[in-house]
C-alpha cells in the first residue's frame, strides 16, 4: 500500500480555510498514487485548546470532511478531531483520531495521554481504549503526538501491528525528542511507524514538521522538510514487517 503524510500548515481555529487548503493537499496525494493518507493532530484547527470554538459534537464538521474526503477519493485517510461524545458527562472533548475508509466507515481513538505540561489536561479528556484497524490486510495502530514518548504502550500492541499511525502538534523546540522517538519505536518494534507533523505557527508555538516514515529496522522511507508543507510517500507491506521480525527473532524475547 502507499501512504502519505500530508505535513501541512493549519490556519487557527478556522476551519473552513483548512477544510479549503487540506482538500487540495489530499487531491494530489490521491492522484500520486496514494491509499492512506494522514493529517497531523488538531488538522482543523491547529492545538487550540483553550478557544471557546476548538471542541466540536463527535460526528462535527473535521470528522465529517476526512468521511467526505475518503469517499470522494476512494481512500482511507486519518486525522485528529476534538470531539465531545455522548457517552459520559465530562464535557470536556477528547482527542480523537478519526480514520475513515473509502466507504465512509468511522474509526476512533481517543488520546491516552493530554500532555499535561502544555495544559491539555486540563481542556480534553483522556481515551482509555487502543484501536488496531484492518486497512487492506495492514494491522494499523492509532496514536497521537504525546503518546510517542509511552513505550510500553507500543510494546504491548507490536504481536498485533504492522504499522503505527502518529498525527502530531510536535513543538520544534523538542524537534530531537520527535525524531528520536519516532524511530525507536520503529526499532523496537520492527514495525513501520508514521509521524505526521505540523509546519507554522500556532499560539505562541513554531512547528517545524520533521515528519518522517519509518521502516521496521528504523530505516527512513521518507521525510518531510523542516519547515516547510510536503507530502510524504511510501510504499508499506505486511510481508516486510514478518520478513523482519522472522530474521531478527528479537520481539520473543521480550519479558512482561
Amino acid at each position: 500500500m502507499k501512504i502519505a503524510a500530508i505535513q501541512h500548515d493549519i490556519a487557527w481555529c478556522d476551519r473552513q480555510a483548512n477544510f479549503n487548503h487540506l482538500a487540495m493537499l489530499i487531491a494530489q496525494a490521491e492522484l500520486n498514487g496514494a491509499k492512506l493518507v494522514l493529517l497531523a493532530e488538531t488538522f482543523s484547527t491547529g492545538f487550540a485548546v483553550q478557544e471557546e470554538n476548538f471542541a466540536e459534537p463527535q460526528g462535527g464538521p473535521s470528522s465529517a470532511f476526512l468521511v467526505s474526503m475518503a469517499i470522494e477519493h476512494g481512500i482511507w485517510i486519518g486525522g485528529t478531531c476534538p470531539e465531545i461524545a455522548g457517552d459520559s458527562d465530562d464535557a470536556r472533548p477528547a482527542n480523537t483520531f478519526v480514520l475513515v475508509s473509502p466507504q465512509g466507515v468511522e474509526h476512533r481513538y481517543r488520546k491516552i495521554h493530554p500532555f499535561t505540561y502544555g495544559g491539555e489536561d486540563r481542556y480534553i479528556r483522556s481515551g482509555s481504549d487502543f484501536v488496531t484497524v484492518d486497512v487492506e490486510g495492514l494491522r494499523v495502530t492509532l496514536f497521537v503526538c504525546y503518546d510517542l514518548r509511552f513505550a510500553d504502550e507500543f510494546w504491548k500492541l507490536a504481536d498485533d501491528t504492522d504499522v503505527y499511525l502518529v498525527p502530531a502538534n510536535w513543538p520544534e523546540a523538542r524537534r530531537t525528542h520527535w525524531l528520536t522517538l519516532l524511530e525507536a519505536r520503529a526499532i523496537e518494534n520492527q514495525a513501520y511507524i508514521v509521524g505526521c507533523n505540523r509546519v507554522g505557527t500556532g499560539g505562541s508555538l513554531v512547528y517545524s514538521g520533521d515528519s518522517r516514515i519509518f521502516d521496521p529496522l528504523g530505516e527512513t522511507l521518507a521525510e518531510g522538510k523542516s519547515g516547510e508543507e510536503c507530502i510524504l510517500y511510501a510504499e508499506i507491506t505486511r510481508n516486510r514487517v514478518q520478513e523482519v521480525r522472522n530474521k531478527f527473532r528479537f520481539l520473543q524475547d521480550r519479558r512482561s
